[in-house]
């Protein structure tokens, strides 16, 4: 695939393959209780429980292991506070490359532990896009490392994908599949995989209310930035990308909001009923399905839950968050 190409059918079948030695191939799995109170028969595709907890790791390791050998031999690099971070530390300890990681000095201990863990060498930076940005340029001259973006990238887009792809391939034809959206790299990507090799099912994205900047631009049909975004789902306050947005426009069909409230009670009801744990960017999906029950009777639906990086000691419903 060339870099500056739109994933292709092809591109997503030869990310799927890529990543197969690397990654597990995560389990769709079904609740009775939770259908009967969604009035549809749903099917979560459980990336939290990939490598590195979230399905980052898709697109970090088509990348790592997908563009040239030659461009990433001093290693890659990036900004993020979160899962893509550790997915791309992963991804280079895998290919016994460096991987210089810029986090803002707020960023959760148990986040910085993980990029730790891999081998990952980070550069603390102020709390601020401009700092992350700014630090970020200053380390790929001093590195010559390759930026891998955590989502404006199209090997990123094309990895996320495979998370949609395997979801079609084990379940029943669904009527529509729902991601969460922040940068838009989940998003499109599922948008791209569905209508390759499902495109009878729709693609409904869900979105917290207090970042809804990407459902400000769905609808006013140009790029809207996220300005202080006020939401417990820390992996959807970014602004959607270049490469994303003209995807999201072409092959979703609808973004819906849930406010805080809505997004904590479905992620509660995850725990409980399906005894695994997902984090609030993942049940924003699940909140935006049981919102619109009206919707979605009868239907097949799949939901990509898309991590289950949780601060263990600060949990959302413990801390009074979204009352």
């Amino acid at each position: 695939m060339e870099a500056n190409q739109e994933p292709g059918k092809a591109d997503i079948l030869e990310a799927a393959n890529r990543i197969i030695p690397y990654l597990h191939r995560t389990p769709v799995l079904t609740c009775s209780m939770i259908d009967a109170m969604a009035g549809a028969n749903i099917y979560f595709k459980c990336e939290n429980l990939q490598k590195a907890g979230a399905f980052k790791s898709r697109g970090a390791t088509n990348a790592v292991f997908g563009i040239e050998p030659h461009e990433i031999m001093l290693g890659v690099a990036t900004h993020s506070s979160g899962n893509h971070a550790a997915a791309l530390a992963r991804a280079a300890f895998l290919k016994k490359i460096p991987a210089y990681i810029v986090m803002p000095e707020n960023s959760s201990k148990v986040k910085i532990a993980a990029v730790k863990g891999y081998g990952g060498r980070i550069t603390f930076c102020r709390p601020t896009l401009e700092a992350r940005e700014e630090t970020l340029s200053e380390l790929l001259k001093e590195t010559n490392a390759f930026e891998i973006h955590p989502y404006n990238n199209y090997y990123i887009i094309a990895g996320q994908a495979t998370a949609a792809l395997e979801l079609i391939e084990d379940s029943p034809v669904l009527d529509t599949i729902v991601a969460p959206v922040g940068g838009g790299g989940l998003l499109s990507g599922t948008a791209l995989a569905t209508h390759y090799f499902s495109p009878s099912t729709r693609v409904i994205a869900a979105e917290p209310l207090g970042a809804d900047d990407a459902y400000q631009s769905f609808y006013q049909k140009k790029f809207i930035p996220s300005v202080n975004p006020d939401t417990v789902s820390d992996g959807l306050r970014t602004s959607l990308g270049s490469l994303t947005f003209p995807i999201i426009q072409r092959f979703v069909t609808d973004i819906i909001t849930v406010n805080d409230q809505e997004t904590i009670e479905a992620m509660k009801l995850v725990w409980e009923r399906m005894k695994i744990i997902i984090e609030p960017s993942s049940a924003v999906a699940l909140a935006m399905v049981l919102k619109h029950k009206h919707r979605f009777a009868g239907q097949k639906i799949g939901i990509i839950i898309s991590g289950g990086n949780v601060d263990l000691m600060h949990l959302p419903w413990l801390e009074g968050i979204g009352g």
